[in-house]
């Protein structure tokens, strides 16, 4: 027996949220459930080294609107992009399990709908927005957007974090993207930029529920050894 295509699909990469993961889903499944929303719950573990791989598959069982997928190792642009690619909603949303914001649903998905943009990025620097995470990491944000602009010619505010999208206007964009782990978020808006598609940033207020389970210094090398790789290809290979 086929399952209805559903109207929205939410994507949410997992690593090493045993203690939150549960607790997350029931919130943000319930919040759907009585806004009406006709929807897909897709959990990207990867990689986790706790119990998170065995409860996303206990949530997957008990709830027929959640998927569980996994990845060998952590990487979170591979699972962003893995379920990104296996979502089966006319619309896309990327979000985080310490998020859950509804709320930039309500509206992104009018703007996807009104086919007003391709692609509608949650900016946590734009006017209006406010970032209510430790000073290092709006930092981060800062810097990783500057070197972004300065290198990529990109336009925007922000790249990283809430997104939605039409699926069939970036699933070709998922694909031809070439880095992952922290840069492909970043990629991902790049190329639809570059691909033609149409793109809106709004303002968001970001108030995490937990400390970041990657160490942001540790990801610092990642971040750059994969920027120099999007600068060669996009700015010396044009792909």
């Amino acid at each position: 027996m086929s399952v209805p295509t559903p109207e929205l699909s939410v994507v949410i990469p997992l690593f090493n949220e045993e203690k939150m993961v549960g607790g997350a889903v029931q919130e943000l499944t319930s919040a759907l459930d009585a806004r009406g929303f006709d929807y897909e719950l897709l959990l990207c573990e990867n990689g986790s080294r706790d119990r998170t791989a065995a409860l996303v598959d206990e949530l997957a069982h008990e709830n027929p609107r959640v998927l569980a997928l996994h990845e060998p190792e952590p990487n979170y642009g591979r699972a962003l992009k893995h379920g990104i690619l296996e979502a089966r909603g006319t619309y896309v949303l990327c979000d985080e399990i310490d998020l859950c914001d509804v709320g930039f649903y309500e509206r992104a998905l009018p703007i996807l709908k009104a086919n007003e943009a391709d692609l509608v990025v949650g900016s946590k620097v734009l006017a209006g927005a406010k970032d209510e995470r430790p000073f290092v990491r709006h930092a981060a944000t800062l810097v990783i957007n500057g070197l972004l602009r300065a290198t990529l010619g990109f336009r925007g505010t922000d790249t990283h974090g809430l997104k939605a999208f039409r699926r069939e206007a970036l699933a070709e964009v998922a694909r031809a993207c070439v880095v992952d782990k922290d840069l492909f978020a970043s990629e991902l808006v790049i190329r639809a930029s570059r691909m033609g598609r149409r793109l809106r940033e709004i303002p968001v207020v970001v108030h995490e529920k937990r400390r970041p389970t990657i160490n942001l210094v540790r990801r610092v090398p990642n971040v750059m050894k994969n920027l120099g790789k999007l600068v060669w290809i996009i700015r010396v290979k044009h792909r």
